[in-house]
Parts: C-alpha cells; structure tokens; sequence
C-alpha cells in the first residue's frame, strides 16, 4: 500500500493568514542570502587548494557545480521570491484578478522548489565536506 505523507507545517502554512506566508517568504530570502554565504565560503575553501589540484576532476566539477549554483539557482529564487512578495502587494492594493487563492498556490510551488533544493544543496555541502576532510 503507498501512502502519501504529507507535512502538516505545509499544510498549516498554506491555510494560514496572508501575513504569516509573507513573513515565511521573508524567512525564504534570508536563507537564500545564508546560502550566498555559504557558497562564498566553500568557494574560498576549493580555491585555496586550486594551485595543488588543478588537474583533479573532482575539484573541478565541484568548483563547476558551484558557480552554477551561485549564478543561477540562488539568483532565481530569490527573483521569484520577490515577485511572489509582490504579488502579494498586488493583493493588498485590491487589483482586479487577483486573489488570495493566487498567492498561496505561488506559495506552494515556491515552497516545494525551496525544499527540493535545500535537499540537493545539503547534499551539495556534504560532497565538500568529504572533498575538504582530504585537503
């Protein structure tokens, strides 16, 4: 038998006021800058060995998954945060065609994409981690 579990935070969230999915988008933006931190971080760290390791494959596509994700994915989603965090503006202001029903399903996608890549980005640090354990 396949079930589905479903997390009831997501749940909760997604039924609560307009106001606390703002503040959790807000909390969105913060993370994505921590992240940014975080990459510079491991940037430093990969460059550091890059005189001795210039020829190691494994160094390079490290340092190659980092750029991407620092230019694209980081960019985008802070990009779609914002636009959703105006959406939300657009609501408040009562413009015609909008609802409240718009918002909270932009929210669930966002918060699915920020899921998916809070999981890939764990896995991401732990490839370093094991990389710089070696250095």
């Amino acid at each position: 038998m396949n079930t589905v579990t479903s997390n009831p935070k997501t749940e909760f969230l997604l039924g609560a006021g307009l106001d606390v999915l703002h503040f959790e988008s807000r909390e969105w933006l913060d993370t994505i800058d921590f992240w940014k931190d975080e990459i510079r971080f491991f940037n430093d760290l990969l460059k550091h060995k890059e005189a001795s390791d210039k020829n190691n494959s494994e160094y390079e596509s490290m340092l190659k998954n980092l750029d991407k994700v620092h230019a694209d994915v980081f960019n985008d989603l802070r990009e779609s945060v914002v636009k959703h965090e105006q959406l939300l503006s657009n609501i408040e202001l009562a413009k015609k065609g909008l609802s409240d029903n718009d918002y909270r399903e932009k929210h669930a996608q966002l918060l699915s994409r920020i899921n998916t890549f809070t999981n890939d980005f764990k896995t991401f640090k732990k490839v370093v981690f094991d990389y710089s354990k070696g250095l």
